[in-house]
């Protein structure tokens, strides 16, 4: 019996996989922006850097191709063969960050002014845009500079420091850029809600559907102090969230007790028992029908004590853990499974399991056949505290079909892909 919860455990690299463009525009604090290299290599990014001509007065390109291992690039016609620059580097990132940003260049984006290869692909970006500008402190506090941040912000941009501090002029103000392991702290908490690259050919495949979607473990109480609850993280609810938002749905996420980030778009609501997941899950099917989807992902308990003592039990004293008496939590897959046709959503339920992968077919058909799911997803345990990693099959009532052993995040992507093609041959479509 598990009386303790894993759901504190380890975050998992948001920079692992990750592609970034770095803008460097002219000033002192360009130094800076070489240790920032390198600190996103050692956390497994990849990194573009793209300079202004100004910057090039600081730093060489030279030293960032070094540090970055690509080509840093100033020139707006080349460098991409048979494509614009512009166009090609924004598609093909994450998102750009530019430390330091001068006042200059802040000025450009505010106005749509694209003089250089760094202010176009910000024009052009299909991704989120960071700056972290640097500048003397009198040139921040001008009304100009302060205008030009208002309207950064109102177009997306957002905007990282600066700090305030010893300049290299020898006034002291704000204006300085932040330190680079301040903006890679930035960086990572933007990078754990932002989609990744693996979510692009999801777009628009689940566009104006309901998504609804339950996540991690609950929490059944045994007395005032103690709780039974299970291994599970609730980061595959989560990627599925993420997966489902980039594919242009609209999603609520039901979420037990996981210390993990909402994906960015996604509606989260919070809950404990199995028992509060199950009306909060049958409210968000009310406003579902047919071409909505509903994904039991979560690690529900299956019991939870019939009476919960009211003081702390004591060892040795009175009726202990081994008496208590337990009764059954209600099965949401089931209950989903089973609504009338026109007011169920397409049911994807998981199935965690343990042992070997190739046996446990016969435990997905007679699951399926009970729980009333169009879709069953096995998944092989027990799961490890911050694993990324998940091995599955998916059974569809006829056909168990194993998928690659891949990244959670990777299987998401997969698996919506998956049911994106099956509701759309359900519903007379093309794939």
């Amino acid at each position: 019996m598990a009386t303790c919860s894993r759901w504190q455990g380890v975050r998992a690299n948001a920079f692992a996989g990750r592609h970034l463009i770095l803008g460097v525009t002219g000033g002192i604090a360009a130094y800076k922006s070489c240790d920032l290299v390198r600190r996103l290599l050692e956390r497994e990014a990849s990194v573009q850097v793209v300079m202004t001509e100004a910057a090039t007065r600081f730093v060489s390109p030279l030293t960032f191709s070094a540090l970055s291992g690509r080509p840093a690039m100033v020139d707006p016609w080349g460098g991409v063969e048979n494509q614009m620059p512009h166009i090609a580097l924004s598609r093909e990132s994450d998102g750009i960050i530019v430390a330091p940003a001068s006042a200059d260049f802040m000025s450009r984006i505010a106005m749509g002014q694209t003089q250089d290869l760094l202010s176009s692909l910000c024009l052009a970006r299909e991704v989120p845009l960071w700056i972290a500008p640097a500048m003397n402190r009198q040139m921040w506090m001008h009304p100009a500079t302060q205008a030009n941040l208002t309207r950064l912000r109102e177009h997306g941009v957002v905007v990282w420091g600066p700090a305030s501090g010893e300049q290299a002029c020898g006034e002291v103000g704000d204006g300085r850029m932040l330190e680079p392991h301040e903006l890679v702290t930035h960086l990572e908490s933007a990078l754990e809600v932002l989609p990744h690259q693996d979510h692009l050919p999801l777009r628009g495949l689940l566009s104006g559907r309901r998504v609804v979607i339950t996540a991690g473990p609950t929490l059944e109480a045994l007395d005032p102090i103690r709780v039974i609850t299970n291994r599970s993280s609730g980061r595959m609810g989560f990627e599925l969230a993420a997966a489902c938002v980039a594919a242009g749905a609209s999603v609520r996420l039901i979420a037990g007790p996981v210390a993990l980030r909402t994906p960015m778009g996604a509606e989260r609501v919070d809950v404990e028992t199995a028992a509060d997941m199950h009306l909060a899950v049958m409210a968000a099917i009310a406003d579902c029908s047919g071409r909505d989807l509903f994904w039991a992902v979560a690690a529900v308990a299956d019991w939870r004590p019939q009476t919960v003592a009211s003081e702390k039990i004591q060892k040795g004293a009175g009726p202990g853990l081994g008496q208590l008496v337990w009764e059954e939590n209600p099965d949401i897959l089931s209950a989903v499974g089973h609504l009338p046709a026109k007011a169920r959503p397409y049911v994807i339920g998981f199935a965690a399991e343990t042992g070997d992968l190739s046996q446990i077919g016969p435990k997905l058909e007679t699951k399926f056949k009970r729980k009333g799911a169009d879709l069953l997803v096995g998944n092989i345990g027990p799961e490890v505290a911050g694993q990324a990693a998940a091995e599955m099959v998916v059974f569809d009532g006829q056909t168990t079909t194993p998928m690659p052993h891949a990244s959670k995040s990777e299987q998401a992507c997969s698996l919506v892909l998956q049911v994106a093609r099956r509701l759309r041959d359900r519903e007379g479509s093309c794939p």
